[in-house]
């Protein structure tokens, strides 16, 4: 799962390949704003993963590594 979400991210926010690692900080480093993270939550609904944002800690969804642990609980 964190491989198909740093290949989100690489797509949503235009980051060569190996520029997000699992323990990037989104938020902190700029990468990911409000807007990408819809586009986030888009996609990975598209691929059968719902996460509520209205439910989610930015904390909770500061690094891919935290994402993927996410998505994998909510299946």
């Amino acid at each position: 799962m964190i491989e198909k979400i740093i290949a989100i991210l690489n797509e949503i926010t235009g980051a060569d390949a190996g520029e997000i690692q699992p323990d990037t900080e989104l938020f902190a480093e700029g990468i990911l704003d409000s807007f990408g993270l819809v586009q986030l939550l888009v996609a990975l609904e598209d691929q059968g993963c719902t996460l509520d944002a209205a439910e989610l800690d930015r904390d909770a969804i500061s690094t891919p590594e935290k994402l993927a642990a996410l998505a994998e609980q909510a299946g």
